[in-house]
């Protein structure tokens, strides 16, 4: 009997530890032909695995673009169908608990005026601002004085050191007297009626410890800008809509999400150290078996990098957060209670794999141009073909029904349809650089790096052209 016979009859037993018996014997029976796979390749072997790891980049973006779309309709026709467009308007919560939303500042002298006054204008009868100063060089602290001073739901916390973002929502929830909290960034605006519609997920469950927002593009000056508006659709509205199908979600959005305090403080609020503290956090959360809910009709207007320094910066942040997160808590994840965690950093690692398959790829693709390689491990080439085709089309599509969900809040969407059409280009080379360069990061710092709890702290990112 062949292996994957054994491993296809193992799956028919009727009982767990009869499962992995039969795992356990089949391999038994073909150890001898594994080790010889695996230290004594044959020209075969090495052309089969080759062959595997090809298709294998191929079919995994065309498989996940599948799913998050047949995973985005469900949740749209489960959900969103069933909300009017002015539902916000409409919408009465049973009771209006107080509500402190905290905006952690460093540097935000030219945006936090415009952010805060935007605030201001939230449809919710009982809420506070508190905006915390982390030790800027710029004018923050004298424009959240004079705020204050003019507004009496303002209030300022002042860091004289950059502490981090971590550090600083972590004094800001101590500091507020308020059960729920709303975490936004200093340049970003918030929809009036975000929110309500935060507050009427942890009215309808005690257990539910985060809602996260529908973040929006403001930077639209540029391709890279114009691009963004479709990935944030796209890609991560869609993936978050899939995610919140099977009862788990990578990560929150850090510009835009509510938190019940007492979740927080469960988990040990924001850990410091992270460099990515809302992946940290919506991991640390889902552990602890609370529940993490996505809003899209919660709006965020936010700024995004439109130059190529600026956004290599920011994916690779995010990449290497990602694998961090991965590495700290994954001893935790392989509990049977931690199960439902499974699916979604089983593809979080599975991604991490395909960016180094198509790095391996186009390394040898350029020795290619130089040198004949072996016949079993020549790389068709760098070119479209009919499966280039394929994934291209699959992507238009995939763009296509986040289009059309979206635009039931942003208008005008459509506009952005023929500047998507880049994305596989600039953003799936980027996507793999910082996949490949953030894993290596992440192994560095956690196992390598000295003063592993080494504080993270900000830098001013690019925000665009405006």
């Amino acid at each position: 009997m062949k292996l994957y016979e054994s491993v296809i009859d193992a799956t028919l037993a009727s009982k767990w530890s009869d499962f992995f018996s039969a795992l356990w014997r089949a391999f038994l029976n073909h150890s001898d032909s594994i080790g010889n796979a695996i230290f004594h390749p044959s020209t075969a072997s090495v052309t089969s695995i080759f062959r595997f790891l090809m298709d294998f980049a191929f079919y995994y973006p065309l498989l996940m673009a599948y799913m998050w779309i047949i995973g985005g309709l469900i949740y749209y026709y489960r959900w969103e169908r069933k909300e009017n467009n002015n539902s916000v308007e409409k919408l009465e919560l049973t009771e209006y608990p107080p509500v402190s939303i905290l905006i952690p500042c460093h540097n935000e002298g030219y945006d936090i005026l415009e952010t805060i006054e935007f605030l201001l204008q939230q449809d919710y009868p009982d809420f506070e601002i508190i905006a915390i100063n982390d030790g800027s060089t710029d004018n923050t602290l004298e424009v959240l004085l004079s705020l204050a001073t003019k507004h009496e739901r303002v209030r300022v916390i002042n860091l004289e050191q950059n502490q981090g973002k971590a550090m600083g929502l972590n004094t800001a929830a101590l500091f507020s007297k308020n059960e729920f909290l709303i975490c936004i960034d200093g340049d970003a605006l918030l929809d009036p009626g975000a929110t309500r519609l935060i507050m009427q997920h942890f009215h309808s469950g005690t257990r539910v410890a985060a809602v996260t927002g529908n973040p929006r593009i403001r930077t639209r000056s540029t391709l890279l800008g114009k691009i963004q508006v479709g990935e944030f659709s796209a890609i991560i509205g869609l993936i978050k809509r899939c995610q919140q199908i099977y009862g788990r979600i990578f990560t929150v959005s850090g510009v835009v999400c509510g938190f019940r305090k007492a979740a927080l403080h469960r988990v040990g609020y924001w850990s410091t150290d992270m460099i990515t503290e809302d992946i940290d956090i919506t991991c640390k959360l889902q552990l602890d078996h609370w529940d993490i809910r996505y809003e899209p009709r919660a709006l965020c207007w936010i700024l995004m990098p439109e130059t190529f320094k600026g956004l290599w910066s920011q994916r690779k942040r995010w990449s290497q957060g990602g694998s961090e997160v991965l590495l700290k808590h994954f001893r935790n994840m392989l509990t049977w209670k931690s199960r439902r965690m499974i699916p979604i950093y089983l593809e979080y690692m599975i991604s991490v794999f395909w960016a180094y398959v198509m790095m391996m790829f186009f390394i040898l693709w350029v020795i290619s141009l130089f040198t004949k390689l072996p016949d079993g491990v020549m790389v068709p080439g760098m070119y479209p073909t009919w499966g280039g085709m394929l994934l291209g089309l699959t992507c238009l599509l995939q763009f296509a029904v986040s289009l059309v969900i979206d635009s039931r809040y942003e208008k005008g969407m459509g506009k952005e349809y023929y500047w998507i059409i880049w994305y596989p280009i600039i953003y799936w080379a980027v996507n793999v650089l910082v996949a490949v360069t953030g894993l290596y990061l992440a192994v560095r710092k956690t196992f390598f790096a000295k003063g592993k709890k080494k504080r993270a702290v900000w830098t001013s990112p690019d925000r665009g052209n405006r």
